[in-house]
């Protein structure tokens, strides 16, 4: 089984690399959107990207106050807003908040920077407001900067946690390698978007309530539509795993063709201050997005140990044929697994989407991260996918401190090899006579 999983992995890394036409779409861009203290939309605004000495590009913000720079590539950009296009009366919150540097750009990302403003006369001393920015004037310390991306892994090692757990379950009681999570992930923070921003118009929480609960329906109904079907009529694993690269497949080129090619933030928690400790600083979303993603892991945890049918769920992914000879309905089983991995899904899709933007590939992007994770954590077992998500987040955003950041993914599937090298379980895993 291990060599199963090991097979899918190799395919999805292969995909990652014969397949950049299904992702050159989006490409690696600056965006974000200028809003006046009303949170109404400035126009005219000059936006200026540089590398270094050489400049990038420029552009100007429209009625709707966004804007949109293509880069090159990954890496490390500064940004500057060009204060004399602003309206009068209107000045940057913070004294040197016009300008950001190092703002990191990940592989086929958008990032968004944002630029908070304030009346003139009413200017303070608030954090700078760009995702990602260094201070701009004499900059932190390694040891600061060590810190503050060891913050940002755990907040991405949460992310990741959150979406990788449903997958480890899956794996554990029906042994299938599910290459669709990805899409379960996009579908959450699509439809949350959606209700967000194009439809009711709906705050941020409530549609991402909606969101969890349709994430129930789908994962449902896609077990109940089709893995079901397939178990009954005895259909090899492998043909199964074919079978979720065409849903996956299916489902990406969907939304693509609904939701288009550009990433799209959510209309709320955009603009914020940074609360800081000492070295350390972070918005109060992603300190949000941390807490309940922790709350929510433990609730988890606490029912896989405690409730009823959490117990029934660790009994079938330990030995399915006993835990049906024992009483147990599997197939009820399974399919509450199903729900929960897609509520999981959805919710982690939209905390990456609050932090990354909401694109169509969004989950495809993070579902080789999640595989490491689970491998890495121990198969089967979700408090090792939870293990080995913070330690992916954490080595994936760290290693940005010395190395590219284009490379940063890379160095988290290293230390997969690497641990594995000398436990081969994974780091909660159980070792197995194989004979």
């Amino acid at each position: 089984m291990r060599r199963t999983l090991a097979a899918a992995l190799l395919a999805l890394v292969a995909m990652l690399l014969v397949t950049p036409a299904a992702l050159a779409a989006e490409g690696e861009a600056m965006a974000g959107t200028v809003r006046d203290p009303d949170r109404k939309p400035v126009a005219g605004v000059v936006i200026k990207v540089k590398q270094g000495d050489k400049e990038i590009g420029e552009a100007t913000t429209g009625a709707d106050g966004k804007w949109r720079v293509e880069v090159p590539g990954p890496g490390r950009y500064d940004v500057a807003l060009d204060v004399a296009t602003l309206p009068e009366g209107i000045v940057m919150r913070r004294p040197g908040g016009e300008s950001l540097s190092n703002v990191s750009v990940t592989e086929d990302q958008q990032r968004n920077v944002l630029f908070p403003l304030a009346a003139e006369g009413q200017a303070g001393e608030g954090a700078a407001g760009g995702e990602g920015a260094q201070r701009a004037d004499t900059g932190p310390g390694t040891g600061e900067k060590f810190l503050q991306l060891l913050l940002e892994g755990v907040r991405f090692g949460a992310i990741i946690a959150i979406t990788s757990v449903g997958l480890s379950l899956i794996f554990g009681t029906t042994r299938l390698v599910n290459f669709a999570h990805g899409e379960m992930v996009t579908l959450g923070a699509v439809i949350a978007w959606f209700l967000n921003l194009r439809g009711p118009t709906w705050h941020l929480i409530p549609a991402t309530l909606v969101a969890v609960a349709a994430g129930v329906g789908i994962g449902a109904g896609i077990e109940r539509g089709i893995w079901q079907p397939l178990r009954r009529r005895g259909v090899a694993l492998i043909q199964m795993f074919i079978v979720s690269i065409g849903l996956a497949l299916l489902i990406r080129h969907g939304v693509q063709v609904w939701f288009g090619a550009t990433a799209q933030p959510y209309d709320d928690y955009q603009i914020q201050d940074r609360l800081t400790w000492g070295p350390l600083s972070i918005t109060p979303r992603d300190l949000t997005i941390i807490v309940i993603s922790f709350l929510v892991l433990f609730a988890v945890g606490l029912g896989l140990q405690r409730t009823r049918i959490g117990k029934a769920m660790r009994a079938v992914s330990d030995n399915r044929d006993l835990a049906e000879s024992s009483g147990i309905d599997v197939s009820r089983v399974i399919l509450y697994v199903w729900m929960l991995a897609g509520g999981l899904a959805a919710l982690g899709g939209v905390f990456y989407g609050v932090s990354e933007n909401v694109s169509f590939n969004m989950g495809f992007r993070l579902l080789l991260l999640m595989f490491a994770a689970v491998i890495l954590g121990g198969l089967g077992t979700a408090y090792g996918a939870i293990a080995g998500s913070l330690v992916v987040g954490i080595v994936a955003q760290v290693s940005t401190l010395w190395l590219p950041v284009e490379l940063q993914n890379a160095w988290a599937l290293v230390v997969l090899i690497l641990v594995l090298l000398f436990r081969p379980q994974g780091i909660l895993g159980r070792a197995e006579r194989i004979g």
